[in-house]
């Protein structure tokens, strides 16, 4: 067959190059007809029955993660249980095969058609990733109900132990996506997703190329078809030429030997060729996170992402953690580190990340009640997580990060919390650091341009640069069609960093930046040069930004770096952020 190039979203870094393997989702098209009377009970079972195999089916791929397994995995499998476990998914179908007598497939699909046409009205890519989730479930659902249940991974004309396979999908649930764990499979290319689709995350976990929101290809590649995956450049080659497989193949083995000489540098400090010196800390999800990362080479914990811990959950009652269990956890982690700070980000619940309880049913847009706005609204769960992170701040170095903060008095109202948390475990004798530092995360508009309030009262910043970009440039990054306007070089999002930096450092607070950009090596050198000193990353992604800061000279930086600050220009930004990149030898990367 004839060549072709498609265009996707890059996600992660390297190249792959293996056979198509489609994985063919359930059909939602399924059969429509009407039970009898006397059928409606038996057909309500026949959709209970399917249902109860799935959360098994789900319990049991949670129950076998490796412990290699990126943590983000198990995260999602959770998110899927609570799908599943939600009334609208268990309940609602069974009534309207009760009221209307629809078959058990078809009451299922008109309930995810019902969900899914309301998930259509709300532009957000937190609500839009919500939406994949839903059908994701019930395409698990209806292969059991279909009897087609463990056949999505199979495939004819490929040996899947010995041939490297490049996965093509619709979407990828995090379920499936387990169940290439004993597979030699090298890359994934999906038809939707954004940056933050459970298939970008993991991959990028994983360190496996990656391209996703390529709109068709599932439906113009075919089985078994030689692919090519430049995931830096966000293309897929489909039936490539001899001559450009042969050239692929020799870039790869550069990249993978120059990924391989990357592991001697876990000891190595980060230290700039003109001996500045720049903190490279790991995001980490769960506690058990902390090794792996320290492993790595990390100084520290940049973010621990404390909200994965409230959605844990292997069965069907689904509670939030008890202090102890916070406690516990914090600690695990803080031990971990040995003596290096650990920041923890207080809950940071919403819309991406729903508590799904009968106590604390949330479910919002972006911009509804999430993160510090949801923790304030419920003072209680608030104050115990304070408490279970500042009794943990005894076994070592703890920051606590307030996120989504944009008003003076959110900021207060925090503080006020914190200190009462202090108070309560003096009187109880418990010990904790007295002097914890406070910071907040800068992730909307309103707070970079209002600094001031946040420097005077609290102990450092920490940008997080996803939402910062999407808020400011009122860009869903999950909608495919709009994702090419999500933009971190784009003047706004330049100038509102230069001034977090700028504001930093004339408090004299740190500043780091743990959001996407920190682990992007094409931004290295304009963050550092622009003044960061401590980055935050996925613990994979730390090794090629820590070469790259070994080969950069910051005081040849300075003229390229206030040049691309003074323009408004984005050919110039890029040509000169290109520029930057040639100062001085660095690792072979692709491009």
């Amino acid at each position: 067959m004839a060549s072709f190039t498609l265009q996707g979203i890059p996600v992660s870094r390297g190249i792959a190059i293996g056979r198509a393997h489609l994985l063919r989702p359930a059909a939602l098209d399924v059969q429509h007809y009407l039970v009898g009377q006397e059928q409606v009970e038996a057909e309500v079972q026949r959709l209970q029955a399917a249902i109860i195999q799935v959360h098994k089916e789900l319990q049991a791929i949670w129950s076998d993660l490796p412990q290699d397994a990126p943590t983000e995995l198990g995260a999602f499998i959770d998110v899927h249980v609570l799908i599943l476990s939600d009334p609208m998914i268990s309940e609602a179908p069974l009534d309207i095969i009760r009221t209307r007598h629809y078959n058990a497939e078809w009451a299922l699909v008109s309930q995810i058609d019902e969900l899914s046409a309301q998930f259509d009205e709300i532009e957000d890519d937190y609500l839009r990733e919500r939406k994949a989730d839903i059908q994701q479930v019930a395409e698990r659902v209806l292969k059991v109900l279909t009897g087609t249940a463990g056949n999505a991974m199979r495939s004819d004309g490929i040996d899947e132990r010995s041939a490297n396979m490049i996965v093509v999908a619709r979407d990828i649930s995090p379920a499936d996506m387990m169940q290439f764990r004993d597979v030699a499979f090298t890359g994934f290319v999906t038809d939707e997703g954004g940056h933050n689709s459970h298939t970008a995350i993991v991959s990028r976990s994983l360190g496996i190329p990656a391209v996703v929101g390529m709109g068709n290809a599932s439906h113009l590649i075919e089985q078994d078809d030689w692919l090519i995956i430049d995931s830096d450049a966000g293309v897929v080659i489909v039936a490539p030429s001899t001559l450009v497989l042969e050239q692929y193949r020799e870039r790869q083995t550069v990249l993978m030997k120059a990924r391989k000489k990357l592991g001697k540098l876990k000891k190595t400090p980060a230290i700039t060729q003109d001996g500045v010196e720049i903190t490279l800390l790991a995001n980490i999800e769960l506690p058990q996170d902390a090794a792996p990362a320290l492993e790595a080479g990390a100084s520290g914990v940049g973010l621990f992402r404390s909200e994965f811990l409230f959605m844990e959950s292997s069965g069907q009652e689904h509670k939030l953690p008890t202090e102890e269990e916070q406690f516990e956890a914090y600690r695990t982690a803080v031990t971990a580190m040995k003596g290096r700070p650990v920041t923890i980000r207080t809950l940071d619940v919403g819309a991406d990340k729903p508590l799904d309880t009968t106590e604390h049913n949330i479910l919002n847009p972006a911009l509804g009640l999430r993160a510090i706005r949801y923790c304030l609204a419920e003072p209680q769960l608030f104050l115990t997580q304070l408490r279970a992170i500042l009794r943990a701040s005894a076994f070592g170095s703890v920051k606590i990060l307030i996120p989504m903060m944009a008003h003076g008095f959110e900021i207060d109202q925090s503080l006020a919390m914190i200190e009462q948390a202090k108070a309560e475990l003096r009187k109880e004798g418990k010990d904790f650091d007295a002097n914890i530092a406070v910071g907040a995360m800068i992730e909307i508009p309103a707070a970079a341009l209002s600094l001031p309030m946040f420097v005077k009262k609290l102990d450092f910043l920490s940008v997080g640069t996803n939402d910062l970009i999407q808020y400011t440039l009122a860009i869903d990054r999950a909608d495919h069609e709009v994702a090419h306007l999500y933009d971190d070089l784009h003047p706004a999002i330049l100038q509102l960093l230069q001034m977090i930096i700028t504001a930093g450092e004339r408090a004299g607070i740190p500043v780091s930046i743990c959001g996407g950009m920190a682990g992007d090596i094409r931004l290295t050198r304009l963050l550092t040069g622009m003044g960061f000193r401590e980055l935050s990353m996925p613990a994979a992604l730390l090794p090629e930004i820590k070469q790259e800061i070994l080969n950069t000279r910051l005081d040849a930086l300075q003229g390229h770096v206030k040049k691309i600050l003074r323009s408004y220009d984005s050919a110039t930004i890029r040509e000169t952020l290109a520029v930057m990149g040639s100062i001085t030898p660095v690792l072979p990367t692709l491009h």
